[in-house]
């Protein structure tokens, strides 16, 4: 087995500095209905991603932006054009939008909850920005019930609405984090080349809603955003079933009330987790969703502002570089090395 500095070595291109965002507004829940609760978040969603695309194009951040593929639509007449033939049968029977298709409205202008078009168009239409797939369903590749074949009707039909956009979708980030070997393989056959794997530890090994959900893992995954866990270490790229996996390095968590007084530890250890990747010559994932910036919005594009600053030291420190999910796989180089 090579020690971990021999595989940091591998990245000869110098460290990298990754974002990430899933984009799934109405369809991240368990059965893509939206309920009173969760309406301020979606639609601050909607606020927040020019905002974030704006503070980007400031620090000249690349980032990728994985949508689900049933918010590429800005009527649901258009949306039923694309709906893949086989749908995943889950065994628990609230899993999976298409039994509420029925109860979503007619275009975005009367749901902006379940159409995005237009802001799909706007992330487009910006420098630096790659359109992800997180899959067609917002798709349980874990759970019991669905199948590969069915993972797979689901891939083609998110392509095929991504590419009437004129984007190719090379980038796949997986709702809930669930996948396994056989999935990965299809993946690879339908022309995605990396994925956002898992960040190390157990508390965030993939695996089904409900252990995901148990109060262990929360509890475990809620420390660790403050204070790195004992035996924890940062997961590496590595070449996964045909695939690059680009694992996961940090959630960026919304700023809470609650903890306000501890927003300084999680900045600290934020930093420190980018440090280490700019001396180590490896990368820094950053990942979160836009409508974690739903509520707060202000508050939290200032942390956000204060990691990019951050990026932009260990640019001109280190030779640290900004690359969407699709460049980073492009730069691979045979067995490890980055190239431009």
């Amino acid at each position: 087995m090579r020690s971990p500095m021999s595989d940091q070595q591998t990245l000869a291109g110098g460290p990298l500095f990754l974002v990430s965002l899933d984009l799934e507004l109405g369809w991240g829940g368990w059965d893509g209905r939206v309920d009173a609760a969760e309406r301020a978040n979606l639609l601050g969603a909607r606020q927040a991603i020019p905002v974030l695309l704006d503070l980007f194009a400031r620090y000249q951040v690349r980032a990728t932006w994985a949508a689900v593929g049933l918010l590429l639509f800005d009527s649901k007449t258009e949306l039923y054009r694309y709906l893949p033939e086989r749908r995943p049968a889950y065994t628990h029977h609230g899993l999976g939008p298409y039994r509420y298709l029925n109860q979503i409205g007619d275009n975005e202008e009367a749901d902006p909850y379940h159409y995005a078009l237009s802001l799909i168009r706007m992330i487009l239409s910006r420098d630096g920005m790659e359109l992800g797939s997180h899959t067609f369903s917002h798709y349980y590749c874990l759970e019991p019930g669905q199948t590969v074949s069915d993972f797979r009707a689901d891939l083609e039909a998110g392509s095929a609405a991504a590419e009437r956009l004129g984007a190719r979708l090379a980038s796949l980030i997986f709702p809930c984090n669930q996948y396994s070997p056989e999935y990965l393989e299809i993946c690879a056959a339908l022309g995605f080349r990396v994925f956002r794997g898992n960040a190390a530890g157990p508390m965030h090994a993939a695996s089904r809603n409900q252990i995901q959900r148990s109060v262990w893992r929360r509890t475990a995954r809620l420390v660790d955003a403050y204070v790195k866990l004992p035996g924890v270490q940062t997961a590496l790229p590595r070449a996964e079933n045909g695939l690059l996996n680009l694992p996961a390095t940090c959630f960026l968590r919304p700023v809470s009330q609650c903890l306000r007084a501890i927003e300084a530890l999680r900045m600290r250890r934020i930093k420190a987790a980018m440090q280490s990747a700019a001396v180590a010559g490896t990368c820094f994932h950053l990942w979160w969703h836009p409508h974690n910036f739903g509520r707060n919005l202000e508050r939290n594009i200032g942390f956000l502002e204060g990691i990019l600053r951050y990026y932009t030291m260990l640019r001109d420190k280190y030779g640290m570089r900004s690359l969407t999910l699709g460049e980073a796989a492009a730069a691979r180089k045979g067995g490890g090395a980055w190239q431009s």
